[in-house]
């Protein structure tokens, strides 16, 4: 059983299509998982790279309770909008510093 290489091509290129369709239902349904009512959540790693903070300040801000989280299957999670709160919050300008530019 001999195949030709035209015939072979183009099996690769089908095999090819089907595996990006299962990439993008992948990526898809990763989205909708990390997600809680149509927000979406990052994990911890999420937010330390996204912060460029460590851990242990990570988990200072839980415990003073400054950045709200949520657990789920013991693992933490935290709203999108809760972050963007957070650093709105946490990382204004000093009005020391304002006054002293004008």
């Amino acid at each position: 059983m001999n195949i030709d290489r035209m015939e072979f091509i183009a099996w690769m290129e089908r095999i090819i299509d089907r595996l990006d369709i299962l990439g993008n239902h992948i990526d898809e349904f990763q989205k909708k998982r990390n997600s809680i009512d149509g927000e979406e959540l990052l994990d911890n790693q999420d937010l330390l790279q996204m912060l460029k903070i460590s851990n242990r300040s990570l988990q200072r801000y839980r415990s003073i309770g400054k950045l709200p989280y949520y657990t789920i299957s013991g693992k933490l999670y935290y709203k999108l909008s809760d972050v963007h709160q957070f650093i709105r919050e946490s990382f204004t300008v000093p009005l020391t510093k304002m006054n002293a530019n004008k």
